[in-house]
């Protein structure tokens, strides 16, 4: 960003757009105060203490009243910014909080650009790159598992973590420059076994980060749970259930669902992407069947698989599974739901859940017994659900990965690494090793901001909602 926009004053709403109770209109920069002065009628601005709030008058061009509203004042360097800071805290009509940025404006601001509040904050080192997308993480969580990972973030573990990675990464690098400066002399610092050691503990830890981007992903967008199984076995009602709501046609003719229907329920505090999908059976109709390939892949996709079993129509069973068992993967988590078991006898109940069992075994399944038209095994389904998908024990210190940028950064830096480990253990020269293990640094700097570009930097920012 050129440094006469660093230094202009700026503004904007903070709050979301629309009528509300109250509105923020946030002012940041050097002339904060003062220009906030020029539009205020109660205590001066530029006399009030930092972190103390003030209720007062915003006048308009023809000096008649706007708004009564109250001016909270953060003075810099102890504000979100780093700069001095007016918070405005409005009544929440839309002309109001338009007359007040027009105001601002006339005075002296300028009106912010996307993301450009937390842009300098990142700037003033309120906080590093990570922790400020941490921020836009945070304002986006739509589950407690996606809110307990941003505010990780944006509070600085994952930073934390990083540095602690970079700390081991440039010990490693002054061992081999060491190495180097004495390579003529009969002095070993760290023998090339310690080396590789100590490069094989920092590639494992960069792997485990990388590889927890899956999991990130899931948490952040929502795990895909595809419902599959037979025609008229129970699948739309279950995703209803789920839902709690009337999303999917629920009919006793086979066939009713043709095309795959989803929604996003939040379960134990983590979302789930719920998939209903068209019956497995044989078919002539060709709108039908482009339905039944759509589920096919939908189990190609799906991290959790809800196979739904017609507890009263045992024959069809093992025709499905054969159709399941061709997509599912190790990485897929199988839930077996034994729909219909009011139907049956107790002993009846059994014989079927044994015998999906022995069917499913490879594929260690979790199975529960429901009726789905009354919701009876609902709940029980629910936290089986939260209990396969590996996140229901997430703690406020678990460090996963949900950023692309991270992501590809961090895959960069283990691929450098794995370079370094090969060539310690093949005997490379340590002026070669050392060029992979400076590259390594490079990626991880990325992450936080250390190594940086503008061009980065405004695509980062650009995500961001004009007032963060």
């Amino acid at each position: 960003m050129p440094i006469d926009r660093i230094e202009d004053t700026i503004c904007a709403v903070s709050t979301p757009a629309g009528v509300g109770g109250i509105a923020v209109v946030r002012v940041s920069g050097r002339d904060a105060f003062s220009i906030v002065d020029r539009i205020w009628n109660g205590t001066k601005m530029a006399e009030a203490g930092s972190h103390t709030a003030h209720l007062g008058t915003i006048v308009g061009d023809d000096g008649e009243a706007l708004d009564q509203c109250v001016a909270t004042v953060f003075r810099g360097p102890k504000s979100f910014t780093g700069e001095d800071v007016v918070e405005l805290s409005v009544h929440g009509s839309v002309w109001i909080q338009r007359q007040v940025v027009n105001r601002l404006i006339k005075c002296g601001c300028r009106l912010a650009s996307a993301g450009e509040f937390t842009r300098r904050a990142f700037a003033s080192g309120k906080m590093d790159l990570a922790e400020a997308e941490g921020v836009a993480d945070l304002i986006a969580s739509s589950s407690k598992a996606a809110h307990r990972i941003a505010m990780s973030q944006m509070r600085g573990h994952f930073s934390a973590h990083l540095s602690a990675l970079r700390g081991r990464l440039l010990e490693l690098a002054s061992l081999l420059e060491l190495e180097l400066d004495f390579s003529e002399e009969e002095v070993e610092f760290a023998s090339r076994d310690k080396l590789s050691s100590l490069a094989g503990d920092i590639l494992s830890l960069t792997r485990n980060l990388a590889d927890s981007f899956e999991a990130g992903t899931a948490i952040k967008d929502g795990i895909p749970v595809a419902i599959v199984g037979a025609t008229n076995a129970g699948k739309s009602t279950i995703l209803n259930q789920l839902l709690h709501e009337d999303r999917a046609i629920v009919s006793n003719i086979h066939g009713t669902t043709r095309d795959t229907i989803e929604d996003t329920v939040e379960i134990g505090g983590i979302l789930f992407r719920i998939i209903d999908t068209a019956g497995l059976r044989r078919t002539s109709d060709e709108v039908e069947s482009l339905g039944i390939e759509r589920a096919m892949s939908v189990i190609d996709k799906a991290r959790i698989v809800v196979w739904v079993v017609d507890s009263t129509d045992e024959v069809r069973n093992l025709a499905v599974w054969e159709r399941i068992e061709k997509r599912l993967t190790a990485s897929h988590r199988l839930v077996v739901a034994l729909n219909k078991a009011d139907l049956l006898h107790e002993d009846e109940v059994e014989s079927r859940k044994r015998s999906v069992a022995l069917l499913t075994e490879g594929y260690s399944p979790k199975i529960v017994r429901l009726t789905a038209k009354t919701g009876e095994g609902i709940d029980a389904l629910e936290r089986v659900l939260a209990d396969v998908s590996g996140l229901s024990q997430l703690g406020e210190d678990d460090i996963m990965v949900t950023n692309a940028r991270h992501f590809e950064a961090l895959v960069r830096s283990t691929e450098a690494l794995e370079r370094v480990l090969t060539g310690l253990q093949d005997g490379l020269s340590g002026d070669f090793v050392a060029q992979d293990v400076r590259l390594a640094l490079h990626y991880l700097g990325e992450i936080t901001g250390e190594i940086t570009t503008q061009d980065i930097l405004a695509t980062i920012f650009s995500r961001f909602c004009i007032g963060k």
